[in-house]
């Protein structure tokens, strides 16, 4: 299944780029500065959008994708480094990047608390964080559907949650989260903050 959601990925999720998705990765990452991680990069969307950032070293589980990715490293106007990697155990030494960054990828992670800890680990003193999520709906009954279809959706997305609460495990693990934007009456986020709570 890995293989298959990786090959359609792109074709998938074009029409929802253009809606708006590419607006709001641009937006999110075009002023990151300094060393930066990025987890979970899929076939490298983010890719085009890091502007400022000195150097981009992003992990990524799927071989399959990161093989998507090839072409978008070679055209990035900043250096960028990739890795087959999880968010649970990063390859990195402690306190090694100044921000990190993700989009669309808590919802996949099968230790989203693990993943938080480790972002902690390397990050330096006053380091930010980046995110764009879909994230468990505040309303009940549609947050309750999202339950029901999650164990579906999983199958078939590649391990991706619909009914993660995204943002009340950031908070939960420590990490201040500021600058919260909902789109798609609340499905989607954006949030950043300060990854030691500073």
């Amino acid at each position: 299944m890995g293989k298959l959601f990786s090959a359609v990925y792109d074709v998938v999720m074009a029409p929802l780029e253009k809606a708006g998705i590419e607006r709001i990765r641009r937006n999110l990452l075009r002023d990151i500065e300094g060393y930066v991680l990025e987890i979970g990069f899929g076939t490298g969307a983010n890719f085009p959008f890091y502007q400022k950032a000195s150097y981009v070293e992003a992990i990524e589980p799927n071989p399959d994708m990161i093989e998507r990715s090839a072409e978008k490293v070679r055209r990035a106007t900043v250096p960028i480094q990739t890795y087959t990697a999880k968010a649970e155990k990063l390859p990195f030494p402690d306190q090694s990047f100044d921000a990190i960054t993700g989009t669309l990828v808590f919802c996949t992670i099968p230790d989203p608390v693990k993943a938080l800890q480790e972002m902690k680990r390397v990050s330096r003193p006053g380091a930010t964080f980046h995110f764009f999520e879909h994230v468990k709906l505040e309303h009940e009954k549609a947050g309750k559907v999202q339950d029901v279809l999650t164990p579906a959706w999983k199958v078939v997305c590649d391990g991706c949650h619909l009914n993660r609460p995204t943002i009340q495990l950031f908070e939960e693990a420590g990490l201040q989260v500021n600058n919260v934007k909902r789109f798609g009456k609340g499905m989607f986020v954006v949030f950043e903050g300060n990854v030691h709570g500073e």
